[in-house]
């Protein structure tokens, strides 16, 4: 076994965009695609490492770009300047997601019948809008996302299944954001599944995350069983 891993460009609206992917090349024939979407400081070694994981498991996994080719947050204030435009405009983060998928359907090894996405923080976010958009994905995973449901779609009917694993204690995520997801998931026909983490805050699956004035820290326990939620969940939807 070998994970193979690169970076291809690609373009939305004219912004170049550089995605990251990786394989493992003792995996004959094409393979299940997973799309990966960063947290607010931008595509970094985090979501790298996570498509390694995933290649090692037999997926081609693709850590998208959302902001463009080398931006970076390195504070907060910088990662809220870069995060904050796709907030204020979610049609426009939507065909951001989209532009990564025609992308990723481009590579030889891609199974396009067979496509998950998943997120981090603000990507938890993305992964929940690729759902919203009725993108014909098999599910969407997302780590203590944001929840806020975007005002471009009233009523999403959702095709892909949903998995959320989400910390109780997250205060970017309060109980009546959790609530109003769920009522939106089922309204919107979603086949969905949350996992609470008790005595868990957000950014709980980032061994760096460690200030509880903030909100964020990472919590090992939850890290474990998120992940282990997540292979299930694609074991499930890529059988």
């Amino acid at each position: 076994m070998a994970i193979v891993s690169n970076t291809v460009d690609y373009l939305d609206d004219g912004v170049l965009l550089q995605g990251f992917f990786a394989y493992d090349d003792a995996v004959e024939g094409m393979r299940p695609v997973v799309l990966i979407h960063h947290a607010w400081a931008g595509r970094d070694e985090f979501v790298a490492d996570k498509a390694k994981r995933l290649a090692a498991l037999g997926y081609l996994a693709f850590a998208t770009d959302m902001y463009g080719k080398g931006i970076r947050g390195s504070s907060p204030e910088e990662n809220g300047r870069l995060m904050q435009p796709f907030m204020r405009d979610r049609a426009k983060l939507q065909r951001r997601l989209h532009a990564a998928l025609a992308s990723v359907k481009l590579l030889p090894w891609a199974d396009n019948t067979r496509i998950a996405a998943m997120g981090f923080c603000f990507g938890g976010l993305c992964a929940l809008d690729f759902a919203r958009t009725g993108a014909e994905l098999r599910g969407v995973v997302s780590f203590h996302g944001l929840l806020v449901p975007p005002e471009n779609l009233p009523n999403p009917r959702i095709k892909a299944k949903v998995l959320v694993l989400h910390g109780h204690d997250d205060p970017m995520a309060p109980p009546e954001h959790v609530l109003a997801l769920q009522t939106e998931l089922t309204r919107a026909g979603a086949d969905w599944q949350m996992h609470v983490y008790g005595g868990t805050m957000h950014a709980f699956t980032n061994p760096v995350a460690n200030d509880p004035t903030f909100g964020t820290v990472y919590q090992a326990t939850a890290d474990q069983r998120s992940w282990r939620a997540m292979q299930n969940f694609f074991a499930e939807i890529f059988a």
